[in-house]
């Protein structure tokens, strides 16, 4: 009976004392205290983004009717850091490529409403980081959509 009385005030002393810890009472030497490790796992503020712009795209859409349906494309591409900038720049023959290859196959009802242009930014996105390297480019902002 003393040992389990024993064992249940030394679980209450430990909770307690990380309780006071977490609430910053009580510094423990070599834990940073709570709001200190948080901190430092920021590190440095986060970097503004950078924008790469698209050339604008006209092509035609993927139509099985004799009228053709064409569709304006002007976007831009979002980076984190200057040097992805620079690669997006340097693969952009090779991202319009790829931007207008898909664009051609795509039918002009899956260009419609909102989950029509999500799916045309994630596939987009998809394929930019194949050209230029992943994770490279993080979205793809649309300037202007115009289907026709």
């Amino acid at each position: 009976m003393l040992l389990f009385g024993g064992l249940g005030a030394l679980v209450l002393l430990l909770g307690g004392a990380g309780g006071a810890w977490y609430a910053g009472l009580l510094p423990i030497p070599g834990l940073p205290a709570p709001g200190e490790a948080a901190a430092t796992a920021e590190g440095a503020p986060p970097r503004a983004p950078l924008f790469v712009d698209v050339p604008e795209i006209v092509t035609n859409l993927n139509t099985a009717a004799r009228r053709q349906t064409f569709v304006k494309l002007r976007s831009r591409l979002e980076v984190a850091l200057p040097e992805d900038a620079r690669a997006a720049e340097a693969a952009m023959p090779r991202l319009l490529d790829l931007f207008t290859t898909y664009l051609r196959e795509t039918r002009p009802e899956e260009l419609r409403g909102s989950a029509g242009t999500h799916r045309l930014r994630e596939e987009m996105v998809a394929r930019a980081n194949i050209a230029v390297r992943p994770g490279a480019i993080t979205d793809i902002l649309f300037v202007e959509v115009v289907v026709q």
